[in-house]
């Protein structure tokens, strides 16, 4: 079995709704073969809590406007360090990039098929080791000019 074409519809709006609000890091599997609860996973990470949740939010409105669908369930609101948003056909992981690491959720799922993504979300990869080593450079080098 794979992922019908309605859950790719779903994915493909969602996975640019992502790239739209600067997303990092994402990818979509088909885990229809393996789970019987839902189509495919969406997983995407920010690196801080309100781009979290603005992603999530822009996802939701795109969704519902573009396609007519809402969550059923949304969870992780409060502390928008991992939401998830459950469409049945689809559920969208976005988690905060310290969380996106210690969950490694592409390690459960990496036997399974990824679905093909619109370019501007695939050029997210990479996005989010760019931008810790960045971090790491100006801490560094706050460091070094504390050091002097």
């Amino acid at each position: 079995m794979t992922a019908t074409d309605r859950s790719i519809e779903l994915i493909k709006v969602a996975a640019q709704s992502a790239a739209d609000k600067l997303a990092h890091d994402i990818i979509a599997y088909d885990v229809s073969d393996v789970l019987s609860i839902t189509d495919a996973f969406l997983l995407a990470s920010a690196p801080n809590d309100r781009q979290v949740k603005s992603i999530v939010d822009e996802i939701e409105e795109r969704l519902s406007k573009d396609l007519g669908v809402k969550p059923v369930r949304r969870e992780g609101d409060r502390e928008a360090r991992w939401v998830l948003l459950d469409y049945v056909d689809i559920v969208v992981h976005v988690q905060h990039s310290e969380e996106r690491v210690f969950y490694a959720l592409e390690r459960l799922w990496k036997d399974c098929p990824e679905i093909e993504l619109p370019a501007d979300a695939v050029a997210t990869r990479g996005k989010a080791a760019e931008h810790a080593e960045q971090r790491a450079a100006e801490e560094a080098a706050d460091l070094d000019g504390e050091l002097r």
